[in-house]
């Protein structure tokens, strides 16, 4: 087991974790995998199957608060990587639930630190690798220049609000105990497998089963889109070259408005599922009451990962969204799997109890 590579994938059977694990199992034949997750609403062993043996990779359930439990999973597999992606990410929910947020997002990730502190105190070649976010950042007027890495925080929801929490602890755990630590924060990720409460997954199912597509407010809403194995490509890279105690934004290079990325997924449909009536999807366009304390525009500046670590998005998109669309189209048993009723509740009551608003 000498200079063997053991990673704690915490997350793990979420949409980004679950495929960073498909793309370190490829792209480091030699690695090892522990994932842990709880299994809450957003993670499914689904997303993991296929997967090598246990010689290769292993899934424990389990809550990264846990101390106990993640104390043992470090000694136990000689764990020497953590990729830290365990998160409630979503922001309506934050605003209804904001609790939860605080438990998994602080607490988990201080359990994670304070377990790689105690079990690296006498190890070599080791790294902590925090996945984070650019809502961290803030907001951005239409003339302000992309987020980079050292942009003032300025949380304004209470999920942004606790991964800056998050950001905040790994770096003094970096300055105050030397712990290795990079971190990274990406933009909006859209791709496989993705758990349909966000934008793009949630515009893709309502339009094929017939429902209204809710758009926020005017849905001029500028965000950075980042194809899901690009930034596995990018979190790679800063752990294989990144320097520690560094962050590095990951951004896929494309602004884009939310309706503009509405009209594109409907006529991408219009085009690859035509509607037996012959109409379009967009008539299923329907604008309602804007979210509290919704962010307009985040933008990243990738400048710094380009430049030091050799890193570029290798999907536009317009490559990346039409192998979504496949991928959804080509999976409707995964999709008919995540459709529970837990999730068709959380839809009605964000979306069905906001008061809609004249379309413009």
């Amino acid at each position: 087991m000498k200079n063997e590579k053991t990673y704690l994938v915490t997350g793990g059977a979420g949409f980004i974790g679950s495929n960073f694990v498909r793309f370190l199992l490829e792209s480091e034949p030699d690695a090892r995998v522990v994932n842990l997750d709880l299994l809450t609403y957003a993670g499914s062993l689904k997303n993991l199957e296929n997967l090598p043996g246990e010689d290769r990779y292993r899934f424990i359930k389990g809550d990264i608060a846990d101390a106990q439990l993640v104390g043992n999973i470090f000694a136990e597999h000689g764990i020497n990587r953590v990729v830290h992606f365990a998160a409630e990410s979503h922001v309506d929910r934050s605003i209804t639930g904001p609790a939860a947020f605080i438990q998994t997002n602080i607490i988990g990730t201080f359990t994670l630190l304070e377990a790689a502190r105690k079990a690296w105190a006498d190890m070599d070649d080791c790294l902590f690798l925090h996945v984070s976010t650019d809502e961290v950042y803030g907001t951005l007027k239409p003339s302000d220049p992309p987020f980079c890495e050292s942009t003032a925080y300025s949380p304004n929801s209470p999920y942004s609000a606790s991964k800056a929490s998050s950001d905040h602890l790994v770096r003094a755990y970096f300055k105050t105990y030397g712990l290795p630590v990079v971190t990274t924060n990406c933009s909006n990720n859209y791709g496989p497998l993705q758990y349909p409460e966000k934008l793009i997954p949630l515009m893709i199912i309502n339009a094929l089963t017939g429902k209204d597509l809710p758009v926020y407010g005017d849905g001029m809403q500028i965000r950075d889109w980042l194809f899901v194995t690009d930034h596995c490509a990018g979190i790679l890279a800063a752990i294989q070259k990144g320097r520690l105690g560094e962050t590095y934004n990951i951004g896929g290079l494309n602004e884009k408005a939310n309706m503009e990325i509405i009209h594109l997924i409907c006529d991408l449909l219009d085009e690859l599922r035509p509607k037996a009536d012959g109409g379009s999807y967009r008539q299923q366009i329907t604008h309602v009451t804007d979210r509290p304390g919704h962010d307009r525009r985040y933008a990243i500046d990738a400048d710094k990962i380009q430049t030091e670590l050799g890193w570029g998005p290798a999907e536009s998109f317009e490559t990346g969204i039409r192998k979504t669309i496949d991928w959804y189209l080509e999976n409707q048993d995964w999709v008919n799997s995540v459709m529970s009723e837990h999730y068709k509740e959380w839809i009605a009551l964000n979306y069905a109890a906001r008061q809609e608003v004249s379309e413009q």
